[in-house]
């Protein structure tokens, strides 16, 4: 029996670079030898299907594919998302449903399911670790031991100097990883499209993603611009709203203070956050310091760990 693949893309193929690359057969087939260490040669053997579902519109990064009685479901990031693992539960759920529809559930026969694996290749700006799990079971307001039901999702950091052996191993994702980099970097000084542009050319003269760009360049180039658009526009989305969470924290904190008359106590309390607040910074916390800013216990329990009294 012939090597069997089935990916399930979840929109058109220009809704990112990530999907765009990988949505070819050739370079998914690279990106999966390299991440599970093995060596099938034969993309032809992989057929692409497509799953229609509004639900599906926000996970525009997608591919997800079957191979080797596995059911793999990659992602990029370029922002923290604390809610992937109750949206790939969502998603593989119609997955599973799609590849047992012809199958009978009432049946006495136990229905075999490929084993499903579930990865995130980060590459935003905010600081994180070279490797992370998501679980949904942390979404739980009732916690289990163990949990009943659970998704983990394994994220990886792709940004330079970050997962160095993988990257080494699937040209297809390095080159993905170097290019987004530099739209990154020459936006921070640059008019967007003058910045995604400069990268274009660059990385076509570098040989970096060269063919893909060249075959691509109008579409990768819209493609870039929204990309970044939409990360800009969800970082200040969520900077505001950590900004506005500390005003009114302040706020509270100060009335309550003067209210009592406990002046000392309100300075100490604001000097006990501003230590938190230098702390987390400096060890690139990005995740705990906004979850603090909505969370007062998880706030309490970040000073207890760090020592803050």
């Amino acid at each position: 029996m012939g090597l069997r693949i089935v990916t399930v893309k979840v929109l058109n193929s220009d809704d990112s670079i990530f999907k765009m690359l990988f949505s070819d057969k050739t370079e998914l087939l690279k990106l999966y030898n390299a991440l599970a260490g093995t060596r099938h040669q034969n993309p032809e053997d992989l057929t692409i299907n497509t799953l229609k579902n509004a639900v599906y519109m926000s996970l525009r990064n997608d591919v997800s594919f079957l191979i080797d009685l596995r059911l793999n479901l990659f992602e990029h990031q370029s922002t923290y998302n604390p809610n992937l693992p109750l949206r790939f539960l969502f998603y593989v759920s119609d997955l599973l449903s799609l590849i047992t529809k012809d199958d009978n559930l009432y049946g006495e026969k136990r229905i075999s399911l490929p084993t499903p694996g579930f990865l995130v290749f980060y590459n935003g700006q905010d600081p994180c670790p070279e490797q992370e799990t998501l679980k949904l079971s942390a979404s739980f307001q009732v916690s289990e031991a163990p949990p009943r039901l659970e998704l983990i999702i394994r994220v990886l950091n792709i940004n330079p100097g970050h997962n160095q052996k993988l990257l080494a191993a699937c040209r297809p994702l390095a080159d993905y990883a170097i290019y987004t980099a530099r739209v990154q970097k020459y936006a921070r000084f640059m008019e967007l499209r003058s910045a995604v542009e400069r990268a274009v050319n660059e990385c076509i003269s570098e040989n970096i993603l060269k063919d893909f760009l060249e075959k691509n360049r109008a579409e990768a180039i819209h493609v870039s611009i929204y990309e970044y658009d939409m990360e800009r526009h969800m970082r200040q989305e969520r900077e505001d709203s950590f900004a506005k969470g500390l005003s009114q924290g302040e706020a509270i904190g100060l009335s309550k203070g003067e209210a009592i008359g406990l002046s000392k106590g309100e300075a100490r309390g604001l000097e006990k956050t501003s230590c938190l607040i230098r702390l987390l910074l400096a060890d690139g916390r990005l995740h705990d310091l906004q979850k603090a800013s909505e969370d007062p216990e998880y706030l309490k329990k970040l000073c207890e760990e760090l020592n803050i009294a």
